[in-house]
């Protein structure tokens, strides 16, 4: 059966299959919404396309998204990293993904839970929008501007207001799936 879907989804099976089954599910778990934020960063002047198809690896590279094993890694490890053809070779990116962890963790040591902190920028709520077409969805918000100010100020880095706007699409507090997707009908029904 054919599916209407976002326009932004190619006929790439993995790309229909993440829109199909992640995109825009609430995401409430700290880690998978630390790695997805991670991997949002990552994608910055890349199609979401490559990072992915680069998914799994990152996975590896990164110690499951582990924060406090991937805070403990070395310029050792970074150079490592710099020759692994299954990430995005960049140190910047790499970096930015020690420095987050770095961040999380002190956000933790502060009594502040990395989900609840995450969702409080839309009051714990997810926000349904209802988009008629590709043109009307934007790529920022007042609260993806205020999420990437407060991340930056916590040490995170590559979490600008376009790629804090793209995470919260991708772990459902916001709800971006345009009215004449199937995801949008069931996920609304």
């Amino acid at each position: 059966m054919q599916h209407t879907r976002c326009a932004w989804v190619s006929q790439d099976p993995i790309y229909q299959d993440y829109h199909d089954h992640v995109w825009g599910r609430p995401v409430r778990d700290k880690q998978e919404l630390f790695a997805k934020l991670c991997l949002d960063g990552q994608q910055a002047g890349l199609s979401w396309l490559t990072i992915l198809k680069k998914q799994d690896n990152y996975y590896q590279a990164f110690h499951n998204f582990n924060p406090q094993h991937i805070s403990a890694m070395t310029e050792q490890d970074v150079e490592r990293l710099m020759h692994d053809k299954g990430i995005v070779r960049n140190r910047l990116k790499i970096n930015s993904i020690i420095k987050n962890a770095k961040g999380f963790l002190a956000l933790e040591r502060e009594g502040i839970d990395f989900a609840d902190f995450i969702w409080s920028f839309v009051n714990g709520q997810p926000i349904v929008n209802a988009w008629e077409g590709k043109h009307q969805v934007p790529t920022t918000s007042a609260a993806s501007e205020a999420m990437a100010k407060a991340l930056k100020k916590r040490g995170f880095s590559f979490v600008g207001s376009t790629i804090c706007y793209a995470f919260m699409q991708a772990v459902g507090l916001v709800n971006d799936h345009t009215v004449d997707c199937f995801c949008y009908v069931n996920q609304n029904a």
